[in-house]
């Protein structure tokens, strides 16, 4: 991959043509060196790589003034930009099939990179299922594990509360721009989560208000983010199984909580059961299916980063140790050329196998090949 987007600016604007326009610039990452190449390109050009009309429009005439608010707006404390190709942004999430040109994070940004257990399941649940997404997410949360979810009413918010109540972090994925809260009742609910170590993430740019279509371009990224998704209610037709189907696709691992035959709310999550989904009880054994998950998630992400190093890569790594080592030191011990490894640093960074310190870099625990 090239050294991409260095340009905030270009990132934003990229970004705020919209949810389909960014996800076609997204795609285009590896080929291109910095938005602006976007910019100076002719129509036909644009429309050859899938622009319509109007977003072509846009390109040619970028609203920088719209910016300017977003550029306001990360220079407040705790406000956060996280580009594609930025060493911040989660391996995780970047590895899915679409991932978002960008992630606005108003809170703890390292929280995106920890393991963490997504939560999701109904807007309108039973007494029964609400008091079991609280006591399962403080549970989980008070064993160091983020909880993610997406802020909704019903599972999410006893989701996000549990953890909460548990000290623990939490992480919200929103389907709006940072500069509102959607539902407008949870205001209190999504400033305890920044003020107690937790995050709030949107792919949206700021004046993005709530709309439908993009609620379920949101559950790719709770998934995406998360090493396994617990259902703990939901019918069967839910945004939470579409959560499901995106965590599938992906390669994580999904449970789902069991519900009474009689109970509609839970036909979703007794119907995931049937097609595979492990079957949970308890907090127990939705831990012991955590650690599982996580096992077979970094098994997966080692044998991928295996399958991607390079002869330089493998030089590389078995010269970084643990503790940081000075770039000179790398040059010395590698005898490969200062380009080329400048070159295989940055690969390896994206991949989260190496980190840029201060002094140089230190390779990342079970990335040394």
């Amino acid at each position: 991959m090239k050294q991409t987007f260095i340009n905030k600016e270009d990132w934003l604007y990229a970004a705020c043509l919209g949810l389909h326009a960014s996800q076609k610039i997204a795609r285009l990452v590896p080929n291109i060196t910095r938005p602006a190449d976007l910019f100076e390109l002719g129509a036909n050009e644009l429309a050859d790589f899938g622009f319509n009309a109007k977003q072509i429009m846009q390109l040619q005439h970028p609203d920088w003034a719209r910016i300017s608010d977003e550029l306001r707006w990360l220079e407040q404390d705790n406000h956060h930009l996280l580009t594609l190709d930025d060493p911040a942004y989660p391996d995780i999430l970047r590895a899915i099939r679409n991932p978002p040109l960008l992630l606005f994070v108003q809170g703890k940004v390292s929280l995106l990179a920890e393991v963490q257990l997504a939560m999701v399941g109904s807007r309108r649940p039973s007494c029964g299922a609400q008091e079991m997404a609280y006591d399962f997410a403080r549970s989980v949360a008070g064993a160091g594990i983020p909880v993610t979810s997406g802020l909704a009413l019903g599972i999410d918010a006893q989701a996000h509360m549990g953890a909460l109540a548990a000290g623990g972090a939490t992480i919200a994925v929103v389907a709006t721009g940072l500069d509102q809260v959607y539902p407008a009742r949870h205001q209190k609910l999504a400033h305890e989560i920044v003020s107690k170590g937790g995050a709030i993430v949107s792919e949206h740019c700021l004046n993005t208000s709530p709309n439908g279509k993009y609620f379920p371009q949101r559950n790719r990224i709770i998934s995406g983010l998360s090493q396994a998704v617990l259902v703990v209610e939901a019918a069967q037709r839910s945004g939470s199984l579409v959560t499901a189907r995106h965590a599938m696709e992906q390669g994580r691992e999904v449970m789902a909580i069991p519900g009474s035959l009689h109970n509609p709310m839970a036909s979703g999550t007794n119907s995931l059961i049937k097609q595979g989904a492990k079957l949970v009880t308890s907090v127990t054994d939705l831990l012991q299916e955590f650690t599982v998950a996580f096992d077979v998630q970094a098994s997966r992400q080692a044998r991928d980063n295996e399958k991607y190093l390079t002869k330089e890569d493998k030089k590389l790594l078995k010269n970084i140790g643990y503790e940081v080592t000075a770039v000179d030191d790398i040059v010395a011990r590698s005898n490969l050329p200062a380009p080329i490894i400048a070159s295989r640093l940055m690969e390896l960074s994206l991949r989260g196998q190496v980190q840029a310190m201060p002094g140089g870099y230190t390779q990342v625990t079970g990335g040394r090949k």
